[in-house]
């Protein structure tokens, strides 16, 4: 206890015995046994006062021991079942669980993952997981525990069918790695169709090329018969040699649309040898065959990286097909075999185009840029005028998350290099204009339009207020490998302007086509009778299994500027559904097919090699199911995960004030009624 502690109680005693010496006995004659009584009383209410007061305080250190983590990361996906391991899996985690020797050692916590990452909450494993994302479940743990001594257990067959490779992960220095592989490690013969490659579209009457990846696992020499068919019908067929050394097949091959709607194909690889697992040995995809197909001219007087590049985005959708002409060699009557024109920094030689444009009521694609004659432009269209000089600008973009014309993504537009144009003041005319993307002048970030849209009835026209987007098209293949987003962002804007549709109340997006047990999900988007987005519309969708008495409905959520939902538990089959605004009953009808196709039953044994490499990786040791006493002798052993005792010192108050204060209460209650009982108040 502190010095400063015990003085101040000395003086709490010195005063309540001179409070009370003064009290009860300074002069006074008549001392009684009453007296010291209700002296002994008013000491004890004084002082019990005082220390209350003083609140005294001692320190105290407490110690603890911590233990190492020791974390079980189970797999939890049908592929465990599949590979017939889920008994001898759940019993060695149940085992090591409650082994005394690792409890002694470890503080044992369990997950069990599949897609996400859960706590595993008693001794039975769930292993009814449709996707397998290692990955996912290791980067969790790593920054759970990323500050503790842990030893990671990985019990897996290694096979992972969602997210990101996991082989090359590193974790964090304090976390360890074994892993345990769950699965027959041998070589078994099995055939497999590993990958496809297909158009989602084809046109009616064209050919489309389809891409298929076979894959054979064994030791013999076989052969195989693949076989492409639609229904009873086989379109193509090839007999295929496997051995040991050539162990894979890439068939390429084209098929003929033939009739309009959703087909249905199966690829298949057959032996007259037996499988352990056959699940793997037949793919269904599908193909939507379409009979529109949107021409697009696009019109310049200069030669520009700008038109190469916009081409190849919108070509990439093999629907569209650009048309690249120079101004002074074009036929207006031509005009007639396009749904959308592309005018390219427009000048006066472009005037009898505008005319036939406005005439024939033609949706068009404006770019402007420093060779653009803006006094030409001002006049030739009425949605915006600009004042310009010699001068050129450097614009960046700016996305505008409250775009609502259609749906489109965030491709990382703030950190696109810029655009150029003609420096001046861009004046907005027209007042039914909708804005994709702001400019960003000089670090200030304006609400002067880079790219918008002006409707009028079906008229649309696009204008995009700069030259050399195509810098944004290598960017985009520089930061994410592929022009994949920048090509599907141009796509879009050009399947808008195209269309020559009057805008609807309610509209949505889905696949004719999804996958069994991958996600399902349609999104929608409903306005309000001016055309702005209303946030607060009551969408449900109803959906009917085409085939069976089976109904859903769902109601969709708001997320953003959109409506969505997601129905991933949905079997295998054919469906329609309406989806319904209560307030308006306004309605749209649509329909999608599920095919059966399950990841966790395309493999037939474990990957043995990523789990080691996983291991060595992070300081740890791969072991198989039934090495149980190597499990717990690598953990035991290892130096690296001892207990440490930490001390921690804190000040605690010497006595409870409530106990001191009921003291109080009693003392004070006693002198009163003493005092009361023999007449002295």
């Amino acid at each position: 206890m502190p010095i400063a502690t015990i003085l101040y109680l000395t003086l709490a005693a010195i005063l309540a015995l001179g409070f009370v010496f003064f009290s009860y006995f300074f002069k006074n004659k008549n001392l009684s046994r009453q007296t010291y009584f209700l002296g002994a009383i008013r000491f004890i209410s004084i002082f019990t006062l005082l220390v209350l007061l003083i609140n005294p305080k001692i320190k105290q250190t407490e110690f603890e021991t911590v233990k190492p983590k020791l974390v079980l990361a189970i797999d939890g996906s049908e592929s465990i079942e599949n590979l017939e391991k889920k008994d001898s899996l759940q019993s060695l985690v149940k085992r090591l669980k409650k082994n005394e020797a690792l409890n002694a050692q470890f503080e044992i916590s369990a997950y069990n993952f599949g897609g996400d990452l859960e706590i595993a909450t008693n001794d039975s494993l769930k292993i009814d997981r449709n996707k397998t994302d290692i990955y996912n479940a290791i980067a969790q743990i790593n920054k759970l525990y990323k500050d503790k001594p842990t030893a990671l257990v990985l019990f897996s067959d290694g096979n992972s069918t969602y997210g990101q490779d996991y082989e090359f992960f590193k974790l964090n220095e304090n976390i360890n790695l074994n892993s345990v592989v769950t699965g027959d490690t041998a070589t078994t013969f099995d055939l497999s169709i590993n990958a496809l490659n297909i158009n989602k579209y084809a046109f009616l009457n064209n050919q489309f090329p389809v891409e298929i990846f076979l894959n054979y696992s064994g030791n013999d020499a076989i052969k195989t018969n693949f076989q492409l068919k639609a229904g009873n019908s086989i379109l193509f067929s090839k007999t295929i040699d496997f051995d040991k050394e050539s162990s894979s097949e890439i068939i390429n091959t084209t098929l003929t649309a033939k009739q309009l709607g959703t087909i249905i194909y199966e690829a298949s690889i057959t032996s007259s040898q037996n499988e352990k697992n056959e699940v793997n040995n037949k793919r269904k995809f599908a193909v939507e065959v379409i009979d529109e197909r949107t021409n697009i001219l696009l019109l310049s007087d200069i030669t520009h990286p700008d038109l190469g590049a916009l081409k190849k985005s919108i070509e990439n959708n093999k629907q569209r097909e650009v048309m690249l002409k120079d101004i002074d060699n074009f036929n207006i009557l031509e005009l007639n075999d396009y749904q959308l024109v592309i005018i390219y920094q427009p000048n006066n030689k472009f005037n009898s185009v505008y005319k036939e444009l406005d005439k024939r009521k033609i949706n068009r694609f404006i770019i402007t840029g420093t060779k653009t004659d803006w006094g030409f432009l001002n006049k030739a269209q009425q949605y915006v005028t600009k004042n310009t000089s010699n001068q050129t600008q450097d614009l960046f973009p700016i996305y505008n998350k409250n775009f609502l014309q259609y749906q489109f993504e965030d491709i990382g537009f703030e950190d696109f290099p810029p655009i150029e144009d003609s420096f001046g003041t861009l004046n907005i005319i027209a007042e039914n204009s909708n804005t994709l993307l702001y400019q960003k002048i000089e670090g200030i970030a304006t609400l002067q339009p880079l790219l918008s849209i002006f409707e009028t009835n079906t008229l649309k026209t696009g204008v995009l207020f700069g030259e050399n987007s195509w810098k944004w098209r290598l960017d985009n293949y520089r930061t994410r490998g592929s022009f994949e987003l920048i090509d599907d962002f141009w796509g879009k804007f050009v399947q808008y302007l195209s269309s020559t549709k009057k805008r609807d109340r309610l509209t949505y997006e889905s696949e004719p086509v999804y996958l069994e047990n991958y996600e399902i999900k349609i999104t929608a988007q409903f306005f309000d009778e001016n055309y702005v987005f209303s946030p607060d519309a009551n969408l449900n969708i109803f959906l009917i299994k085409l085939g069976s008495n089976e109904t859903f409905e769902a109601q969709m959520l708001p997320s953003s500027n959109f409506y969505k939902v997601d129905l991933d538990a949905l079997s295998t089959g054919e469906y329609e559904f309406t989806i319904k605004e209560e307030v308006s009953g306004i309605q749209k009808q649509g329909s999608f097919e599920v095919l059966e196709y399950n990841v966790e039953q395309q493999f037939s044994s474990a990957n043995f090699d990523k789990m080691e490499f996983l291991a060595k990786n992070n300081s740890g040791q791969t072991f198989l199911l039934g090495e149980e006493l190597k499990i717990i002798q690598d953990l035991t052993q290892d130096k690296g995960f001892v207990s440490v005792q930490k001390s921690r010192e804190k000040n605690v108050p010497l006595i409870k004030w409530k106990f001191l204060l009921i003291l109080l209460v009693l003392s004070l209650s006693t002198e009163w009624f003493t005092r009361k009982y023999f007449g002295l108040i």
